[in-house]
């Protein structure tokens, strides 16, 4: 199947692109961006001069940064193309909802994917929790943005998340394996004196049973990476490493299916085949409604300025 994909900066070139070329389901028919291409791929510069140069072309994936990326997927949706969107699915939540109502109404397919939730090893660690008493988990997510946003100033303005950009991945996963749901209770944010977006974040949650849940958030790490969610039960400790892709329980090591590892692109694009395939949307906000929730009750803290 054709599809376009919309915004060739990093994260097209380095998942995206890759998950396209290696898929027997898709074919990369055509990008649109005002300056990244792919070779051998037909390439757009005006989104609305492609919508009307191509309408045979029925999938459209968004790889923009969140805040222009609405008016794209508003303009494809009633154009009559299909939607997957790159996390997070929108700036605001009601943008967000207002894209699935279209999508809805149109009986178009909207994919707002979270890319974390196909680690290897989520789908074990949803299976694993699903009958345990939890008792407390603990998110850790810390990473160097100079190492994995290098020179993105939008990242960091209104509308770019700042340390959520991350930590949204972690709350995409965390929504997915516990079985209870979960509100804010409180957060503190640090915000660098010359930025708009936060780049370091404490969540605390309100577990229906009790449980203790919080999220550490940092993009200051220096070194090696951590993307950590351990979560102990009345029937021992699991530990998720590596953003999902390893799982452990009481220290033992769990393996993943072979489907698991074909990576967490690939298996998004698979998803979108078989929603297309069946006329069904994927529209879980969750994640972002955590974001936005950190952003009204958080205690703002500013500490000293970044820079690049």
């Amino acid at each position: 199947m054709d599809i376009a994909l919309v915004g060739i900066g990093k994260i097209a070139l380095d998942q995206h692109v890759p998950a396209l070329k290696s898929s027997d389901a898709w074919n990369l028919a055509a990008t649109v961006s005002r300056s990244g291409k792919v070779k051998g791929v037909e390439s757009h510069a005006d989104f609305d001069a492609f919508l009307k140069a191509r309408p045979d072309i029925r999938v459209i994936s968004l790889c923009l940064p969140p805040v222009p990326r609405f008016d794209y997927a508003e303009a494809a949706l009633r154009a009559g193309r299909h939607v997957m969107l790159e996390k997070p699915p929108g700036a605001t939540l009601s943008e967000c909802e207002k894209l699935a109502e279209l999508a809805q109404s149109q009986r178009l397919t909207l994919y707002a994917t979270w890319h974390s939730r196909a680690a290897a090893m989520v789908p074990a660690a949803k299976e694993w929790l699903a009958d345990k008493s939890l008792k407390r988990l603990q998110v850790t997510w810390k990473e160097d943005v100079r190492r994995w946003h290098p020179g993105q100033d939008w990242i960091w303005e209104p509308g770019g998340l700042g340390v959520f950009d991350p930590g949204i991945n972690a709350l995409s996963i965390l929504t997915e394996i516990l079985p209870d749901k979960l509100h804010l209770k409180n957060a503190t944010l640090e915000v660098p004196e010359n930025k708009q977006g936060p780049i370091a974040a404490a969540l605390d949650f309100v577990h229906p049973k009790g449980a203790k849940v919080s999220a550490d958030f940092d993009w200051r790490q220096e070194g090696d990476q951590i993307w950590q969610i351990e979560a102990v039960t009345d029937a021992g400790t699991l530990l998720l490493d590596e953003g999902g892709g390893r799982m452990f329980i009481d220290g033992q090591e769990h393996s993943a299916s072979a489907m698991a590892l074909s990576g967490e692109y690939p298996r998004l694009y698979a998803r979108m085949a078989e929603l297309l395939a069946t006329g069904a949307c994927d529209t879980d906000f969750e994640p972002m409604r955590h974001v936005a929730d950190a952003f009204l009750l958080g205690h703002r803290k500013i500490v000293d300025p970044f820079y690049d």
